[in-house]
C-alpha cells in the first residue's frame, strides 16, 4: 500500500512534453510511481478530468516574517505553490543583533510596505545569526515548503549598525559581511540578494541599507557565492538601467562582468514598454559572455491596486487627505456634495502628489488606471469608462465606489501590462515567470495570484502557450534557476510536491480586503478557483482550496548544508 495514489488524471510532469495518462504513487515524502498503479493508497485522489503537475515554485516572495504567523502560506498556496523562495531584494530578517532588530525590520518596513506592527506582535524572535534564524523557520509549524536567501541590508546592519544607513563599508565591515554571508551558505542559504533601487527607501525617507554599498562591496559578496560554489544572486535594479543609453550600459557591462567572471547564476527583474526590451538583451549578453542569468517576468505587470477601502492615489493631496480621514458613511456625503466634488476633481487634476515609493499608489494615468472588476483581463480603462459616462476620470471613480459601496478596486501597472509588452518577457528562453513579491506589498498589490492567472489567461483563454508550456514555466524552470534538484517535476524520486487542477476552471477568484494581520493590519487576501488538491511532502495540504490542517512543510536547505533535505 502506498502512502497516497492520484488517479486517472493527465499528468503534465513540468518537462514541457505532452501530458500523458497516469496514475502518481506517493511514499512518504517522494514519488513512488508514475504509470498504472495497481495498489491501493491509505488516500486515494480521483484526479479524472484533472491534470497533476508538480507544485509551483515561486522564486521571487518575501515571506520571511509572513511565515512566523501564517501556518498556511497564503495567499500562495491557495495559488498551488508548494515551494517559495524567500530574502529578495537585500531584505531578511537575519542576521539581527538582538540589541538592534529595529535596524533590520527598518529596511522591510516601507520598501516592502510589511507592517512593523505585524512584525512586533507576530514574531517571537529566538535568533540572532542567519543559520539561527533557518533553525527557527525549520521549527514553525507550516503548509508549504520555503527556501532562504541571505538579505545584503540585513548583512550591512549587523556589520555596521547605524552606519549602514549612511554609507560606505570599511574592510572590516566587509570581513564581518563575508562571514555571516559564508556561515549563511553553509547552513543552506540558496543565495545572496541586493536591491540598489531608489524606490526602496525607509519609514523615515533614507535609503535602505544596501543602496549605500559600493559595488566594490557587491563584488566581494558575490564573490563569496562563487568560492564557495554555491547560490544564487538577485538584484533589484540600479536608477541606472532605466535612464539614459550611456549610463545603463555601463552599469550593465558591470553586470555582465560580474557575472561571467564569478559564474554565479544571476537573476533580476526583466520588463517591457513600448516594445522595448533592455533587460532581455542584458540576459543574452551575460550568456554571451559565459555568465547564467535568469530574468524574473511577469504575467500580469507590476501593479498597484487600490480602493476606498484601502489606500487611493488621492490619499495625500489637500482636502482629499482630510476627508480620507472619516468614516466611510461621512466619506460619501463629502463625494456626494457638489461643490466638495468639483474641489476633489480639481485638486486630483494639479495637486502635488510627490514620489511614490516601492508599490505605494502612483499619481493616476487614467489611460492606464483600469477597473479591477474581474479577475482577468481585460479590464477596461478609467478613462475608457469615463468616455462611456460622459464624465470626469476622477468623478468615475468616485461614482464607481459609490455605487460598490467602496468596494471597488482599481488597478494601474508600475510597468506595462500591454500583452505586448509582456509576452515576449513569458517567451524568452532565460526568463522565469516568478515575481509575486507574496508577503510584501500586502495592502497594495495581489500578485500571488500570477499562477493561476497564468494557467487561467494566457493558456485557456487567449491560448498564448500550451498547458505543458505553461506549467514548465512556473515548475522546472523556476526549479533550476535557483538550483532546487529534486521538485520541478512529476518523476519518480522526485519530492511529492504536486497540485491536482482542473483546467477548465483553474484561475485566480477577485481580491478581498482582510484584516488578518497581527496588529490589526489589513492585507489584500486573494484565492483561486481550479485547484482540486495541493499535496506538499506527500500529504494533502489543500483540497479546493481549503486548508485540511495538514503542516507539512519544511524548510529547504541549499547544497552546502549538511544533511540535506
Amino acid at each position: 500500500m502506498y502512502d497516497l495514489v492520484i488517479r486517472g488524471g493527465t499528468v503534465v510532469d513540468g518537462s514541457g512534453l505532452p501530458g500523458h495518462r497516469a496514475d502518481v504513487a506517493v511514499a512518504g515524502d517522494r514519488i513512488a510511481r508514475v504509470g498504472r498503479v495497481r495498489e491501493r493508497g491509505a488516500v486515494e485522489i480521483d484526479a479524472t478530468g484533472h491534470v497533476v503537475t508538480p507544485g509551483f515554485v515561486d522564486g521571487h516572495t518575501h515571506m520571511d516574517a509572513q511565515v512566523f504567523w501564517d501556518e498556511q502560506g497564503s495567499c500562495s498556496a491557495w495559488h498551488g505553490v508548494t515551494t517559495a523562495v524567500m530574502g529578495n531584494c537585500g531584505f531578511t530578517l537575519a542576521p539581527a543583533r538582538k540589541e538592534a532588530r529595529d535596524l533590520v525590520t527598518r529596511n522591510l518596513e516601507r520598501a516592502e510596505e510589511i507592517s512593523a506592527a505585524a512584525m512586533a506582535e507576530g514574531i517571537e524572535w529566538t535568533w540572532e545569526t542567519f543559520p539561527e534564524y533557518m533553525d527557527a523557520v525549520d521549527r514553525l509549524p507550516k503548509a508549504i515548503n520555503y527556501a532562504a536567501q541571505v538579505g545584503h541590508s540585513a548583512l550591512r546592519t549587523w556589520a555596521m549598525g547605524e552606519r549602514a544607513f549612511d554609507g560606505p563599508a570599511d574592510a572590516d565591515d566587509i570581513a564581518e559581511m563575508v562571514r555571516q554571508l559564508r556561515a549563511g551558505l553553509r547552513a543552506g542559504a540558496f543565495g545572496f540578494t541586493t536591491t540598489r533601487n531608489d524606490n526602496h527607501e525607509t519609514a523615515d525617507n533614507r535609503p535602505v541599507a544596501s543602496r549605500l554599498a559600493d559595488w566594490d562591496e557587491v563584488r566581494r559578496l558575490v564573490g563569496v557565492l562563487a568560492e564557495e560554489g554555491a547560490g544564487v544572486f538577485e538584484i533589484t535594479h540600479e536608477p541606472a538601467a532605466a535612464r539614459g543609453d550611456e549610463e545603463r550600459e555601463e552599469y550593465f557591462a558591470r553586470l555582465r562582468d560580474l557575472a561571467a567572471e564569478t559564474g554565479v547564476p544571476f537573476n533580476f527583474g526583466v520588463s517591457g514598454r513600448g516594445g522595448v526590451f533592455h533587460g532581455l538583451r542584458l540576459l543574452d549578453a551575460i550568456a554571451a559572455a559565459g555568465g547564467v542569468a535568469y530574468g524574473l517576468g511577469h504575467s500580469r505587470g507590476i501593479n498597484t491596486v487600490t480602493s476606498f477601502r484601502t489606500k487611493t492615489a488621492f490619499d495625500k493631496l489637500p482636502l482629499w487627505r482630510e476627508i480620507r480621514t472619516l468614516p466611510l458613511e461621512e466619506q460619501r456625503k463629502a463625494y456626494e456634495d457638489p461643490d466638495t466634488r468639483a474641489k476633489l476633481v480639481d485638486i486630483a487634476d494639479n495637486g502635488p502628489y510627490g514620489r511614490a515609493i516601492g508599490a505605494e499608489a502612483r499619481r493616476p494615468d487614467f489611460e492606464r488606471m483600469r477597473v479591477y472588476d474581474r479577475p482577468m483581463p481585460p479590464l477596461r480603462t478609467v478613462a475608457d469608462v469615463a468616455r462611456e459616462r460622459g464624465t470626469h476620470p476622477v468623478e468615475t471613480v468616485l461614482d464607481l465606489a459609490l455605487e460598490t459601496d467602496f468596494h471597488q478596486f482599481f488597478i494601474q501597472a508600475v510597468v506595462s501590462d500591454e500583452p505586448a509588452d509582456l509576452l515576449p518577457v513569458l517567451r524568452h528562453p532565460r526568463a522565469v515567470m516568478t515575481f509575486t513579491d507574496s508577503g510584501a506589498h500586502v495592502g497594495s498589490m495581489a500578485d500571488a495570484s500570477l499562477h493561476t492567472l497564468l494557467l487561467g489567461y494566457w493558456v485557456r483563454q487567449e491560448g498564448a502557450f500550451s498547458l505543458e508550456e505553461a506549467v514548465r514555466m512556473i515548475t522546472l524552470a523556476p526549479a533550476i534557476a535557483w538550483g532546487f534538484h529534486d521538485r520541478g517535476m512529476v518523476r519518480e524520486g522526485m519530492a511529492a510536491d504536486l497540485n491536482v487542477i482542473d483546467p477548465a476552471t483553474v484561475a485566480p477568484l477577485m481580491p478581498e480586503v482582510a484584516y488578518d494581520i497581527p496588529g490589526g493590519a489589513y492585507r489584500l487576501r486573494q484565492r483561486a478557483t481550479g485547484i482540486h488538491a495541493t499535496v506538499v511532502a506527500g500529504r494533502v495540504a489543500f483540497r479546493d482550496g481549503v486548508h485540511t490542517g495538514a503542516l507539512p512543510g519544511r524548510l529547504v536547505r541549499g547544497p552546502l548544508a549538511s544533511g540535506r533535505r
